[in-house]
C-alpha cells in the first residue's frame, strides 16, 4: 500500500471515528453540497477577518488531510476580502496523536510553515470535523514544537458533538448533532471528486477516535 492510500485511509478513520466510509452505505444521506461547504467557508472568512480586525497577522494551518485544502479555500476567500496575501500550510499531527499503539503505524503527513513562521501570529488551524477533540489536542502539542503563535484559533467545517476534552471551534460551517452510531464524512474535490458532506449509519465496532 503506498504512502498515499494509507494517508488517505488514516484521515476516513479520523473523521468518522474508525467507522466504514457511508458512502457506501445505503442509509447515507448528504447533508451539505458543494454550494452549502462554500456558502460556509465564506462565512468563516469574514467571520476571521472580523474579530482578527483584518487578519493582519493571521496564519492558517490545514491538518492533513481535507484539512489542507479547506485552509486553502479560506485563505483564497480572506485574500479577495482582504486583497493581501494569507500565509497558509499544513499540520502533520501523526507523532504527536495518542492512539499511536493501539493502531498500525501512520505515513507521515506534510508539515509546511510559511517563511514568516508562527511567532506572534495568530494561527487559525483548519479541520473538517471536530469529533473528541483529540486531533485538535495533537495538533496544539506539534505547534508548540515549532514556535509562539500570539493566539491559536480553530475553524472546523464540521462540528459533530461528543467532545472528550474541552476543545471548541472558534469557527464552524455546520453544527450537526449526531449519535455515536453515525459516522460524519467530509468529501473535497480535490480528494475526492466532489464537494459533499455525507451522513451514515456505524456499520462496525468503534476505532480511532478524532
Amino acid at each position: 500500500m503506498d504512502n498515499k492510500q494509507t494517508s488517505k485511509q488514516d484521515n476516513e478513520q479520523d473523521s468518522q471515528g474508525g467507522q466504514q466510509d457511508p458512502q457506501q452505505q445505503p442509509d447515507a444521506r448528504p447533508v451539505l453540497e458543494g454550494p452549502d461547504i462554500a456558502r460556509a467557508l465564506t462565512r468563516i472568512a469574514h467571520e476571521i477577518v472580523e474579530r482578527a480586525k483584518g487578519a493582519d497577522d493571521v496564519v492558517l494551518l490545514g491538518i492533513p488531510t481535507r484539512g489542507v485544502f479547506l485552509a486553502q479555500r479560506l485563505a483564497a476567500k480572506l485574500e479577495q476580502i482582504t486583497e493581501r496575501k494569507i500565509p497558509v500550510g499544513s499540520l502533520d499531527i501523526t507523532m504527536y496523536r495518542d492512539d499511536l499503539r493501539m493502531h498500525p503505524p501512520r505515513a507521515l503527513a506534510r508539515t509546511h510553515i510559511p517563511g514568516d513562521g508562527i511567532d506572534g501570529r495568530l494561527v487559525v488551524l483548519v479541520d473538517d470535523v471536530l469529533f473528541s477533540g483529540r486531533t485538535i489536542r495533537a495538533a496544539l502539542d506539534a505547534l508548540n514544537d515549532i514556535g509562539r503563535p500570539r493566539a491559536v484559533q480553530l475553524a472546523v467545517l464540521v462540528d459533530r458533538g461528543h467532545r472528550e476534552l474541552p476543545i471548541r471551534a472558534d469557527y464552524v460551517g455546520k453544527n450537526l448533532p449526531t449519535s455515536l452510531r453515525e459516522t460524519v464524512k467530509v468529501q473535497l474535490a480535490e480528494e475526492d471528486g466532489r464537494d459533499t458532506v455525507l451522513l451514515g449509519a456505524k456499520r462496525t465496532a468503534p476505532g480511532a477516535r478524532q
